[in-house]
């Protein structure tokens, strides 16, 4: 199933294919855009800062095209949505913010919640009738430390801590993954769900802890531990384009799958809770309006 030796290099042609990609303006995000659109990808960069995004897509040698999302905007995202037509093979839920200080997006979640989780959660639902191939959403190894709190999922009477807020999300990742295979099954689709995580990989999302030692620290893990944003995306590039069934997971084989190459992986007991991740589901249709839409 998997391959140990497997780099990017081995992607397969990708023409007449089109990938949505959010956060490709940068980081994992860049690469994984970049990596596709060499193999004959349509991919767009769906990013915030449109701006950004063009100057990204200028480094890009193949055909490319962006469209403005910001996924802390429940109102972007269904303009997002409502402004694509056609076929979407692909769409990648890469885009993420770790630890910033405690904020809220401007419908009012969590920042990290509201973007890493409900912002994609929504965001797939939506364009989920155009999608053929398959869902990947970018996980992380942090969410073995993740707890949900479904009295309290934006944090407002807990006492907030940026990392368990960011753990949170990317455990909510995963379940989302989960059950959107499962939901997908249930409608007899053959959209896959899949996950991945980079293991750790040195990119500007260690840049905004809104902290000057917080920062400091992380840019020191960069420099020590980290593989760098090419490595780093190989694990989502691989659930990508491999064939892999719905529900899997796919990160680095290296220790503690820090690095390496790209590989099935294993997930917390948590994040093999089916009734957590209904139950989490349900909280997000509520939280968002939005509902699977197959």
């Amino acid at each position: 199933m998997t391959n140990s030796s497997w780099s990017s290099a081995q992607l397969q042609s990708f023409d007449g294919r089109t990938v949505v990609v959010t956060g490709a303006n940068s980081g994992l995000g860049l690469v994984t855009a970049r990596e596709l659109a060499r193999v004959g990808a349509h991919v767009v960069l769906a990013v915030r800062d449109t701006a950004r995004g063009e100057a990204a897509a200028a480094t890009i040698d193949g055909d490319t095209e962006v469209r403005e999302l910001d996924l802390a905007d429940q109102a972007s995202i269904h303009r997002f949505a409502e402004g694509w037509s056609g076929q979407l093979d692909v769409l990648v839920n890469n885009a993420g913010i770790m630890v910033p200080p405690k904020g809220t997006t401007k419908d009012g979640f969590e920042t990290q919640f509201g973007t890493n989780h409900l912002g994609h959660f929504a965001l797939t639902n939506l364009l989920l009738p155009h999608i053929t191939d398959r869902v990947v959403t970018v996980a992380s190894g942090a969410h073995h430390q993740g707890k949900i709190d479904l009295s309290d999922l934006n944090w407002e009477t807990r006492s907030y801590e940026r990392w368990a807020a960011y753990s949170q999300s990317k455990l909510a990742n995963l379940l989302f993954m989960s059950e959107l295979q499962r939901r997908l099954e249930a409608a007899g689709s053959k959209v896959r769900s899949l996950s991945a995580h980079p293991g750790y990989a040195a990119t500007n999302l260690q840049s905004h802890a809104g902290n000057r030692l917080f920062n400091g620290v992380l840019a020191v893990g960069n420099r020590l531990l980290a593989q760098d944003d090419t490595a780093g995306a190989q694990p989502t590039l691989y659930a990508v384009s491999q064939d892999l069934p719905g529900d899997s997971y796919v990160g680095p084989d290296g220790f503690m799958e820090l690095r390496g190459k790209p590989t099935l992986v294993g997930r917390s007991k948590a994040a093999r809770d089916t009734e957590m991740a209904r139950k989490l589901w349900t909280a997000s249709e509520e939280l968002t309006g939005v509902k699977f839409s197959l």
